[in-house]
């Protein structure tokens, strides 16, 4: 069978399978890679939550400060154009198994770290496994669920998140509010996340490989079998065999997305709405914790001459609204679109910031929960739909890099936000730091009017965005 052929048949498959209805099979398949989301969550924000007692315990610089809590980001920008690439190549399952087995291990061994360079190492490599579980795990929603849900589905990120990061607040509170010595409990804390990691692993090791990408890759025989698992479709049109495929170039994607004037305007938002949202909140809401301390919001005793437990608390009502937030998004994309849910996001994010900023250089504690409530309100719909967009407009032989060089943004970014914080709030005070950080929440609003195309409903044109990178790629 020559190339062309090969290339015909796959391309109609895929066409099939992008609008099949799905069945309950496909809908698991996309809460398993949802629910990584809540792993991430953990690692990335537990450590804003004990924060103080590694400052207490190694003294770090305000260089070392943010290079801790900003190494998982270095690491997991690798690991999302590492896994996409890789994904693309040896399939979803082999990728999102390994992820969390290195997740796991590297989990527990930073709550080994003598040192502060021995955490920040640890955190690197930590990133490494999360940034390719997400690049893959959108791959993987975008590929298993039925039309119409896989944009929901992806949309769900920030209201994962929430989750986590109130349950980690929990935990952590729990945990200091039992007397356990804090040199222990910043330790524990951070272990921790290899519990959920290990329970995930478990519960996917069942899941199937996406039928698609078994197509990109040539193995008919197999994803005849599993569209019949996730779809109910035998996928007929295919022949009984395995074939050998002409893998596509990674320079191709760009060729690709940039040929169709729908699909470059929304990976363009796509990259400046990762970018503005990641480095919004891992600067000022990633240090909300240690912000509301040092302001004495909440403040309730003694610990060093502060106790966190009320600090603690309002973190965790703030972050509660902000999962509620983060529910509610995915809902009104049938009602105001793509558009309306980043435009709103970042512009309440915008007004969040600088009502902080204000209440912060007039000390005006209520204010300040109140600029952060906002701020959080936003942030979760603002950050909720660029990773769908992105990965929902990419083709299938390209969608795991896709998803992966989006999640760049939003990596490098967090990277940028989460070391350069306390270095601009060092030298300018949390005044104009946290307006500084108001300036990309405008151009994450100015973005969405100007440049993103109302995207909601899209999938029901993918057909012919499939057919067309057929077409480009063929060229």
């Amino acid at each position: 069978m020559d190339q062309g052929t090969i290339r015909r048949l796959s391309d109609e498959a895929t066409q099939v399978l992008l609008n099949k209805e799905g069945t309950a099979s496909s809908t698991r398949g996309g809460w398993m890679m949802i629910a990584t989301i809540l792993i991430e969550a953990w690692d990335l924000y537990a450590i804003s939550f004990v924060l103080i007692f590694i400052k207490n315990e190694y003294n770090p610089s305000a260089v070392q400060l943010g290079l801790a809590t900003a190494a998982v980001q270095g690491g997991a920008l690798i690991g999302a154009l590492l896994g996409g690439y890789i994904a693309d190549r040896l399939g979803r399952k082999r990728v999102f198994i390994l992820t969390m087995v290195l997740f796991i291990i590297l989990a527990i061994v930073q709550a080994f770290s003598q040192s502060i360079v021995d955490l920040i190492v640890i955190r690197f490599l930590i990133g490494i496994p999360l940034g390719s579980d997400i690049a893959n795990g959108y791959a993987y929603i975008m590929e298993s669920m039925p039309k119409g849900k896989r944009e929901i589905m992806g949309s769900r990120w920030q209201f994962m998140f929430g989750l986590g990061e109130v349950f980690s607040i929990l935990v952590i509170t729990v945990m200091y509010a039992s007397g356990m010595d804090h040199a222990l409990l910043w330790r524990v804390a951070l272990a921790l996340g290899a519990v959920p990691a290990f329970i995930l692993l478990l519960a996917r090791l069942n899941l199937p490989e996406t039928p698609l990408s078994l197509i990109q890759r040539g193995h008919f025989v197999k994803a005849k079998e599993t569209s019949r698992e996730l779809f109910d479709d035998s996928l007929d049109m295919l022949p009984n065999k395995d074939v050998e495929m002409i893998k596509p170039k990674v320079r191709d994607f760009l060729k690709v997305i940039w040929s169709d004037p729908i699909k470059k305007r929304a990976t363009i938002f796509g990259w400046i709405s990762n970018a503005c949202q990641g480095a919004e909140f891992t600067a000022f809401g990633f240090y909300l914790p240690v912000i509301l301390v040092s302001a004495g919001v909440g403040v309730t005793g003694t610990v060093n001459n502060t106790n966190i437990t009320g600090t603690n608390l309002v973190t965790a009502g703030i972050y509660i609204l902000a999962t509620i937030s983060g529910f509610v998004a995915p809902l009104m994309l049938p009602r105001i679109g793509h558009r309306g849910v980043a435009m709103w996001g970042f512009g309440l994010a915008f007004v969040g910031l600088v009502i902080g900023a204000y209440a912060l250089g007039a000390d005006i504690k209520w204010l300040i929960v109140i600029g952060a409530c906002i701020l959080m309100w936003g942030h979760y719909w603002d950050a909720s739909n660029g990773m769908t967009i992105v990965s929902m407009v990419a083709p299938p032989r390209f969608k795991a890099t896709a998803s992966g060089f989006a999640y760049t943004f939003v990596k490098a970014a967090s990277f940028f936000g989460a070391f350069i914080f306390p270095v601009m709030t060092d030298a300018w005070g949390k005044v104009w730091a946290t307006l500084a950080v108001a300036i990309l929440s405008a151009i994450g609003f100015l973005s969405a009017k100007f440049i993103l195309p109302e995207m909601y409903g899209y999938v029901e044109q993918e057909q012919a965005a499939v057919q067309g990178a057929a077409t480009e790629y063929e060229s």
